[in-house]
């Protein structure tokens, strides 16, 4: 992926760690930063089926899902016809330009791994992760993602631009694919998908201490009752996170040691995916918005407020 992808490797190690966690990722960033080459990318050096949803203001909960089809010289007269999201990794392009009942459609099968059509119930397949990209800038004709439908995402990764090294690579790497279209590169061999259901084994076995499990405790804590931490924290923060944001931050650090080659995790395993977890699963204040305070620099009062036990 890093040879196609270059300077967004932290595109890269976010989407196989969100991979390797069984979770679902959400890309912000503006247009053209390799957002949907990234999930592409995945998608030719793993054994994985891929599915490209366009999220457009006309789409339906139907074009996703699927749907009954009237078979009149079949035996059952209704068949399901199953749609784009009943494969192994979902790219769900501009999630915010569909309506609230699209992307509750796709955030339902996110969370229960099933789709029900018509009464009978779907199973999705084991390897399943959807990757959606919003767009910051534009406002128009878009429908924002609900705070409490965005704690679906395990990670809520913001993309930036690359640096001036990087992108002089990427124009050489973008001229050298121009230069030798028509001929088929050798293609690497795929990664099947039971590597990747032996290595989420061995992450479940990366041992968590009580002291970290304390420390992701306090750190949900400081975010729902920030006033025991301190009266700055108190202002900038109205809403904290759900059960969820503690399971994701254990469950990220796990995957985080493991990458790392440790078999525990330590306090800078999960330092280093807290920005992602907990991202969108703070709401800031008025005090903080008024005040140009973003969810980054209230993250990192909390990481310098939470000290571990």
């Amino acid at each position: 992926m890093g040879a196609s992808i270059i300077g967004q490797e932290n595109i890269i190690e976010k989407i196989v760690m969100v991979l390797l966690a069984d979770g679902n990722l959400l890309l912000e960033g503006l247009p053209g930063l390799a957002k949907t080459r990234a999930i592409t990318s995945l998608s030719k050096n793993l054994d994985a089926g891929l599915s490209r949803i366009q999220f457009t203001p006309d789409l339906l909960p139907s074009d996703i899902t699927g749907t009954e089809v009237y078979q009149p010289e079949t035996e059952e007269k209704f068949i399901f016809q199953a749609g784009p999201v009943f494969n192994n990794l979902i790219l769900a392009d501009e999630i915010n330009r569909a309506p609230a009942k699209v992307q509750a459609a796709l955030l339902e099968a996110m969370q229960e791994r099933q789709v029900t059509v018509a009464g009978k119930t779907h199973e999705l397949p084991d390897l399943f992760m959807v990757m959606a990209t919003q767009n910051p800038i534009e406002q128009e004709g878009t429908y924002p993602l609900p705070e409490a439908q965005m704690d679906r995402f395990l990670m809520h990764v913001v993309v930036d631009y690359p640096d001036t090294e990087s992108e002089k690579k990427v124009l050489r790497l973008v001229r050298g694919e121009e230069t030798s279209a028509g001929q088929k590169p050798a293609k690497a061999k795929a990664i099947p998908k039971k590597v990747i259901f032996q290595a989420r084994e061995e992450i479940n076995k990366v041992h968590v201490s009580e002291n970290i499990e304390q420390y992701i405790v306090d750190l949900i804590n400081a975010t729902r009752f920030p006033e025991n931490y301190s009266e700055q924290l108190d202002t900038w923060i109205d809403y904290g996170a759900s059960p969820r944001g503690s399971l994701a931050l254990e469950k990220c650090g796990r995957v985080n040691a493991w990458m790392k080659g440790t078999d525990f995790v330590s306090p800078d395993d999960i330092r280093s995916v807290a920005h992602d977890v907990l991202r969108h699963r703070i709401v800031p204040s008025y005090e903080a918005n008024a005040d140009g305070i973003g969810k980054k620099q209230i993250i990192d009062e909390l990481l310098k407020l939470v000290a571990v036990a």
